[in-house]
Order: C-alpha cells, then structure tokens, then sequence
C-alpha cells in the first residue's frame, strides 16, 4: 500500500471533520457506549467549528488513491490533539505513517516531547509507539463520562 503524506488544505476541512465523524461511531463503539460515542461525536456536524479547530493547528493528510486515509495534528508544544484513521483503512499502517511523519517534524523542531490524551482505542498505538501513561482522565462531554489517557514520550 503505498501512502502520500501532504500538509492539510482547507478544501480538506469537511472530509476531515467527517472523516472523524464516521470513525468515532464505526470503531469508538468498540470502546465505549452508543451514549458516549454519540457524546464524543454529536450529530448534526458543526463543520464552522471544526474548519477553525483545523485552521488553527492544520493537520497531515495520508492519501492512498486519492482518498484521505488519516490525518494527525502536531502542535508546537509537541501535543498531538487528532490523530484519526478512516474505518476502512484501519490497520493497514496508516497511523504508524503518519505518527512517524510527525515525530521526525518534531525532533526536527527540538520538541523534547510528545503528549497526546489517547482513548481506550489508541491507547495501544501509542504504546507501541513508545508512549507512557501518566493518567487516566474522566472527561465529561455533553453529559457523558468519556475516559482517556494523557500519554508522554521523550525525544
């Protein structure tokens, strides 16, 4: 499978919120209830507020035959926010990709280190990808307890 890694486009911003969308209901429902998927991903998509959260720390694309695969955010504090792969491209290497696209841009830029508030889903991902639990966090969305990790890793 050969992926292309490209900087986020605002033509993107709508694929991208979707793209979120659809993957918290297909596999967010692995780890957590219907109600809390639902709370995590509301429906009806608030596209305004999501073209600003994208606009404000612009995610990497993966492309695989001119589909968006996957995206992840890198801040300049080093805190990864999104890191999203579509449901039908899950487990192909996509997230490895562009997680490793993103650490190189990080070392390149002296970031010491990385966080991300990973879910029960991704927590696996980014320990295999060195990343340590610091702690578990009961998050409240739209009235529903969502837990996540807050995970570190050293440059």
């Amino acid at each position: 499978m050969k992926m292309d890694i490209r900087p986020y486009q605002a033509s993107d911003a709508n694929v991208l919120t979707e793209l979120f969308y659809n993957t918290i209901h297909a596999v967010g429902i692995e780890h957590y209830t219907k109600a809390q998927v639902d709370a995590w991903a509301p429906l009806p998509i608030d596209y305004p507020k999501w073209h600003q959260r994208f606009d404000a720390c612009p995610p990497w694309i993966g492309i695989i035959d001119d589909n968006i695969a996957g995206f992840i955010t890198l801040a300049d504090d080093g805190y990864i926010d999104l890191a999203y792969t579509d449901s039908r491209y899950q487990r192909r290497g996509v997230a490895t990709a562009l997680y490793k696209h993103i650490e190189a841009l990080a070392i390149a830029q002296e970031i010491k280190t990385l966080t991300v508030n990973a879910s029960y889903f991704a927590k696996p991902f980014f320990v295999k990808h060195g990343f340590t639990v610091l702690t578990k966090n009961d998050n409240i969305r739209n009235g529903k307890v969502l837990v996540n990790f807050t995970m570190t890793k050293a440059l």
